[in-house]
C-alpha cells in the first residue's frame, strides 16, 4: 500500500502547474526510498520554508516524522498557515 499524499493550496503547483480548484491535490507514492516526511519534500522539489504545517494521518508532524507504507501526509503552505505550532506538540522521530 503506497504513501497517500495530499498537497495543499501554492504545494499543488510545484507538482501539477495546471491544476486548478480548490481541493488538495491527491497523489500515491510507492517509493521504498522514503523515510521520512522531507524526502517527500526532496522528491517534489519542495522546500522546508515553503511548508506552514504537516500532518501525517492526522496528527500535527514535523520534518523529521517517520512515514510508512499506508500513511497519508498532508502538506500546507505559508499562505495557509494555522496556529497548529502554538497549540500543539509537533511529532518527529529524530
Amino acid at each position: 500500500m503506497p504513501i497517500a499524499l495530499k498537497l495543499f493550496g501554492d504545494l499543488r503547483k510545484k507538482v501539477d502547474p495546471k491544476v486548478s480548484g480548490t481541493l488538495p491535490l491527491r497523489l500515491k507514492i510507492d517509493d521504498p526510498e522514503i523515510t521520512w516526511v522531507s524526502d517527500i519534500l526532496r522528491k517534489f522539489m519542495i522546500e522546508e520554508n515553503e511548508v506552514s504545517h504537516i500532518f501525517v494521518n492526522g496528527r500535527f508532524a514535523g520534518f523529521r516524522k517517520k512515514v510508512s507504507r499506508g500513511d497519508t501526509v498532508a502538506l500546507f503552505p505559508k499562505n495557509m498557515g494555522l496556529l497548529y505550532k502554538w497549540y500543539f506538540k509537533r511529532e518527529e522521530d529524530e
